[in-house]
């Protein structure tokens, strides 16, 4: 599987889904166990080396101004969010997190910004097809930390000024 079809397989699961993060966790899987065990390994190299990519202080505190807030496990489950919601988004996101303000259309911190589902789709297919759990994946470990420079995330006025579109629009 390359990079497009792994971009396909989201795309099509969330269109089907309306944007639900636990539906398109399900149509995932779904469209997943049509595929061969091999299949499903490359998707969830794709989809870990994209969760890991993601693992940055930038992204934390646009989390941190979606979600009113993000401990660590509402981070990593943001990050699967963000892989669901298709290249365009996460692309953007990666480069630039203010941008996310011009790249959602909508957001509802009830629904949105929890994929944890999302996470785990790959290996509940591959278990599903072979009856055992996925090996590993041989792609290097997340950071320890997240990348680049922290971000103060209990202060409103560095969330306000590093994030000045999304503060504006989720916040202000």
């Amino acid at each position: 599987m390359d990079e497009t079809e792994f971009w396909e397989l989201v795309d099509a699961t969330r269109e089907a889904a309306e944007g639900d993060p636990e539906e398109q966790a399900d149509l995932l899987v779904d469209r997943l166990l049509a595929l061969d065990p091999d299949m499903v390994l490359d998707f969830a190299r794709h989809f870990e080396a994209r969760y890991n990519r993601a693992y940055t202080w930038d992204l934390w505190g646009a989390a941190w101004i979606l979600l009113d807030g993000a401990s660590d496990d509402a981070f990593d489950f943001f990050r699967c969010w963000l892989i669901g919601q298709g290249r365009e988004v996460y692309e953007g996101a990666v480069h630039d997190p203010d941008s996310l303000a011009d790249l959602l259309a909508d957001f509802d911190e009830e629904v949105d910004g929890d994929g944890e589902e999302l996470g785990y789709s790959a290996d509940e297919a591959y278990e599903q097809l072979t009856g055992t759990v996925a090996p590993d994946l041989g792609i290097p470990p997340a950071a320890s930390e997240p990348l680049g420079a922290p971000v103060d995330l209990e202060s409103e006025s560095v969330l306000a000024e590093r994030y000045p579109k999304l503060w504006e629009r989720f916040r202000a």
